[in-house]
């Protein structure tokens, strides 16, 4: 099936990403009213803003430390699995929290538990920052991204108020309570999605702490994903600052008070609702870079106005303006991220991506107090409005570089997407799909009768032969003498039976002539299959070549995407 262009529409299609997205609501909004009950209830233990502000390093601080590592869990274990078993661990440890806050324990047990609640999460997060690319595909990642962001949009704005309205009949447990059962519905909501991922081995690459530090090279390593990374924390860091700043803007200059803090924290959650309407066009726009520092711009810049502006309606609007710039901005810049990683790192490299989102809004939230005692509220605005667009502004001449070099790539593999489009195995692949895999491929000139792959021996990769001719043979099932099968003349491909099987190779392929050939990785190949669907006529060719070596086998594809996961009624 041909994709029919990037959209919402397209993304919610996948009954997979239904799924997800059903299970991510439900669990943000418990959290975001478990937050307000966790305050509450610390608050009315001790009565001291110092206890209130360890509530919230005692979630931030273990998750800062513990998400590379969360990032790790991901990538060596099936994701889906990882996720469920988050939902129930958080789910029994809600339940316990619901009973210490009715017993009415120290406070400082709870915040204990809340941490606990944090550090699991760090492996639900870069699993499904790694799973929305195999749901969605190429075509509609940005729109799945961008709903997802919505979900913690509408989350921000709902879950507080649900929380209070809980709370004005109830006690702080039964909020807990309710949030446990969120975990629960989540857990079976992700348990029903039929994708799975493919467990990278990382056997080889020694302890925790060097598994960790293969996200953090390829972020550091990477200028591209460093800076996309950087936009991110970027944005973040403004909003810890934005937490301080608001509540004395409410104060001082709004004349709102302590209820002001809420509204324009209410705002920004707006404009991220608004700008999911149309950041999927941003996406496709050729110049990312112009794009990204233009939100940077935009998020940043107006807070200037808040210095002159007394007017809770106008400053209400301004922040809906920069909820809608801080939207593009995270979403673009994590839908170019996930397309640039290779699929045996993505969940670490997100691993690390949120222990940087963490660090970067502890440090705006950290810092922000201390500018506001220097130098006061105006300019404090002032800096927070003026010194990242300035930072844009020196570097952008970098930024439009890494476009220069995306389009130079892009047209370096273009020969190799015109070889590979044409096979009926990517039929349904999007582009941005066949460019990894073009990437992604090693070239190989083997000379006359030079084994390529071997019958009996693992299958580790896919080979597209380019120019030449191969012998096929094969000892069949009985394992008797090798028989000739064919000839394949270029272009053509061969390995897939074993690698969609996941059974060793079930013929011998030997060079008969001097070829060229790619060799495209097993796991990057696998991955890249997980974003489309395979037409009728691969299924029915693979059938015929797997029954003419192996005829009691039968054609079984645990890696790729059955087409009746789609909604055909588009």
């Amino acid at each position: 099936m041909t994709s029919a262009g990037p959209s919402y529409r397209g993304a919610l299609r996948s009954r997979d990403f239904r799924l997800l997205a059903g299970a991510l609501t439900t669990s943000a909004m418990g959290d975001w009213a478990y937050n307000v009950a966790l305050i509450v209830y610390i608050y009315d233990k001790t009565h001291s803003a110092a206890w209130v502000s360890a509530g919230t390093l005692g979630r931030m601080i273990p998750a800062f430390f513990a998400s590379p590592y969360g990032g790790v869990v991901a990538e060596r274990f099936e994701r889906i699995h990882v996720m469920v078993s988050a939902d129930l661990i958080r789910f029994c440890n809600m339940i316990v929290l619901t009973v210490v806050c009715a017993m009415h324990a120290p406070a400082w047990l709870t915040i204990i538990l809340a941490g606990v609640n944090s550090v699991v999460a760090c492996a639900y997060n870069p699993a499904t920052n790694a799973m929305v690319p195999q749901l969605v595909g190429e075509d509609h990642l940005a729109a799945g991204n961008a709903l997802v962001e919505t979900i913690n949009n509408v989350a921000i704005i709902a879950g507080p108020a649900v929380g209070a309205i809980v709370l004005a009949f109830g006690q702080p447990a039964t909020v807990m309570g309710i949030d446990s059962v969120t975990f629960l519905l989540s857990a079976v909501m992700v348990w029903r999605i039929r994708a799975r991922s493919v467990p990278t081995d990382l056997s080889g690459e020694g302890g925790p702490f060097r598994q960790m530090a293969v996200g953090v090279r390829a972020i550091v390593g990477n200028s591209t994903a460093a800076l996309l990374t950087s936009f991110v924390v970027a944005t973040t860091m403004l909003y810890g600052a934005d937490t301080v700043l608001f509540l004395f803007l409410s104060k001082d200059k709004l004349g709102t008070g302590a209820n002001g803090y809420g509204y324009l924290l209410v705002a920004l959650g707006v404009g991220g609702l608004i700008g999911a309407a149309f950041v999927n066009r941003l996406a496709a726009l050729p110049r990312l870079s112009l794009v990204l520092s233009a939100g940077m711009i935009a998020y940043a810049a107006p807070t200037a106005l808040l210095v002159v502006v007394h007017s809770p309606t106008i400053a209400f609007i301004i922040e809906v303006v920069r909820g809608v710039a801080t939207l593009a901005v995270d979403v673009l810049a994590m839908t170019a991220l996930q397309r640039s990683l290779a699929p045996d790192m993505i969940s670490r490299v997100f691993g690390v991506f949120w222990a940087l989102i963490l660090g970067g809004l502890s440090l705006g939230a950290f810092v922000t107090p201390f500018l506001l005692n220097i130098f006061g509220l105006d300019t404090a605005l002032l800096l927070a409005a003026f010194v990242v667009p300035a930072i844009v502004m020196v570097c952008y001449p970098k930024l439009a570089s890494l476009d220069r070099v995306a389009a130079l790539t892009a047209e370096e593999v273009a020969p190799r997407v015109r070889v590979l489009e044409q096979f009926d195995i990517f039929a349904a692949a999007a582009h941005p799909v066949l460019e990894r895999l073009a990437r992604s491929a090693t070239e190989l000139v083997v000379e006359p009768g030079t084994p390529i792959v071997v019958q009996g021996e693992p299958a580790d990769a896919l080979y597209v032969l380019v120019e030449g001719k191969v012998d096929v043979s094969s000892r069949r099932e009985k394992g008797r003498s090798e028989k000739h099968i064919r000839f394949l003349k270029a272009p053509s491909y061969f390995g897939e039976i074993g690698l969609l099987q996941q059974i060793p190779r079930t013929a011998t392929v030997k060079a008969d002539e001097s070829s060229s050939i790619w060799r495209i990785d097993g796991e990057t190949f696998l991955a890249a299959l997980t974003e489309t669907t395979l037409s009728p006529s691969f299924v029915s060719g693979m059938s015929m070549r797997l029954a003419r070596t192996h005829p009691n086998k039968t054609v079984n594809l645990p890696n790729a995407t059955p087409a009746s996961e789609l909604d055909q009624s588009h």
